[in-house]
């Protein structure tokens, strides 16, 4: 019995688009995929026959650069674009990996620390098993 689809779960990544129908989703002519493919735009993996697959992500990028190009850029600005994105896009997962990797590291520390948000948003560091003081003031405005 086949599983129901789960968004939740599939992986944007996974190569599963042959290049006619990459081109159909990304709105484009398969021969302007192989010609962005040859200049390192997009990357699509390769099957044992060498063909090409695309990703979710990949047609993400595709569609990316087809906008980039209807804006008057030309090829070259638009890798320089996608290779800053990219380099943002992997910076950012590191920085939630090595926070993730603190927030553990804290937690394993005896007298962890915890966190409490104050009513002016800022985030105060506590001793574990301390509590935030709160103001029991009432202001009475009149106009």
């Amino acid at each position: 019995m086949p599983t129901p689809f789960d968004a939740a779960s599939f992986d944007e990544h996974a190569p599963v688009f042959a290049i006619t129908l990459a081109a159909e989703l990304a709105g484009m002519h398969p021969q302007t995929l192989r010609q962005y493919d040859r200049l390192g735009l997009v990357s699509p993996r390769r099957t044992a026959g060498k063909s090409r697959r695309y990703s979710m992500r990949d047609i993400a990028q595709l569609r990316e650069i087809g906008t980039l190009v209807g804006e008057g850029l030309n090829l070259e600005g638009i890798r320089r674009i996608l290779q800053l994105e990219n380099r943002v896009a992997a910076l950012s997962e590191r920085v939630r990996e090595l926070e993730h990797a603190l927030a553990e590291q804290l937690l394993q520390k005896p007298g962890a620390r915890v966190f409490a948000a104050r009513t002016d948003g800022d985030v105060v560091s506590l001793k574990a098993g301390t509590r935030v003081h709160r103001s029991n003031e009432i202001v009475v405005w009149r106009p």
